[in-house]
């Protein structure tokens, strides 16, 4: 009788562990942001981005991963190390086609196109530097090895007449990296891709004793785009973006775009898109750069294809990607 008892005890123990079974094994979804250096805008708005998936989508962690940005973001695309990224709408159309620096097609598709990153040449006051020319034979620092603004600043250099190995003593820092090299007077200027404001060059311009100016080159727009490609357009940082920024300064943008593998799930890149433009404040309290996500920009501007959830949550919204959004009736 004992003997029964216990059996009957061992089944409902094995009954309920197999009822439980799938809830002790499930677990959540990680997914992970290729962002940026840490003085830059991607790593912030991927952050802020990060905690807001991880908030809304269920069973769902999100982390955001720093990078040396653009170029190294698309290979962990193409790799799938890395389920989301940010990155410079040139290089992810390089990438897409196998342009140089890229040796194979990725596959990488837009969820949408985010804001404009300012190309920011920031040189010292006593450099005597009043043009990006002016550069040659300067100690000149092109951003991070694998990232957009590696690639822009070589461009930019190019269409100046100026190698971009033997016309300048380059450098290869990150934002942060070069704000400390200009600030110990070990570089005259460096190159910056990216939103407004960059948190490095705004300590930087606080330096007490420090003069430091951002170097006009909207001029440069045309000969890049007809060199590498329609995707650079001119726009000004306005006077007082930066401390001691007295006037207006027009430069070189380009779009960025948040990128994913064509493979990715397509009711997870909806959702993604979903929890983005309904978590925008918090996104915006984050970097006033997410300030400028709206359904005309999302669709407007990202130079490479839009993953089929993105495609479905934006027609949903009444706005086509390459159109605009649809007018919406007046009540009454």
């Amino acid at each position: 009788m004992a003997r029964s008892r216990i059996s009957g005890i061992f089944a409902v123990l094995l009954l309920l562990s197999l009822l439980f079974a799938p809830l002790a094994n499930a677990q959540a979804t990680r997914l992970s942001i290729a962002t940026g250096g840490t003085g830059g805008v991607y790593f912030p708005y991927g952050g802020a981005l990060a905690n807001l998936l991880s908030s809304e989508l269920e069973d769902t962690e999100v982390t955001a991963e720093v990078t040396s940005a653009s170029v190294d973001n698309m290979y962990l695309i193409e790799s799938q190390d890395a389920d989301i990224a940010f990155v410079l709408g040139d290089t992810a159309w390089d990438a897409t086609q196998a342009n140089e620096p890229f040796e194979n097609e990725i596959n990488g598709v837009a969820l949408a196109a985010l804001y404009d990153n300012f190309t920011q040449i920031v040189v010292r006051g006593d450099a005597g530097i009043a043009s990006v020319a002016d550069l040659a034979g300067m100690r000149v620092s092109v951003g991070s090895p694998g990232s957009g603004t590696e690639v822009i600043a070589n461009r930019m250099l190019e269409v100046s007449g100026i190698d971009p190995e033997s016309g300048i003593e380059v450098e290869r820092l990150g934002v942060a990296e070069s704000a400390d090299a200009i600030r110990d007077g070990n570089i005259d200027a460096f190159f910056w891709s990216g939103g407004l404001p960059t948190a490095a060059i705004t300590d930087l311009g606080a330096t007490p004793n420090l003069e430091i100016s951002i170097l006009p080159h909207g001029e440069l727009a045309e000969p890049l785009g007809e060199a590498y490609g329609d995707f650079y357009n001119t726009a000004t940082i306005p006077a007082e973006t930066y401390p001691g920024q007295t006037e207006d300064v027009e430069v070189v943008v380009v779009p960025n775009v948040l990128v994913v593998n064509g493979e990715m799930d397509e009711e997870l890149a909806y959702n993604i898109l979903r929890v983005m433009f309904d978590g925008q404040a918090e996104l915006a309290a984050a970097h006033p750069a997410a300030n400028e996500l709206s359904l005309e920009y999302a669709t407007q501007n990202s130079p490479i294809p839009f993953h089929p959830g993105a495609i479905r949550y934006f027609e949903e919204q009444g706005v086509t990607p390459g159109g605009t959004p649809e007018a919406t009736p007046e009540e009454g």
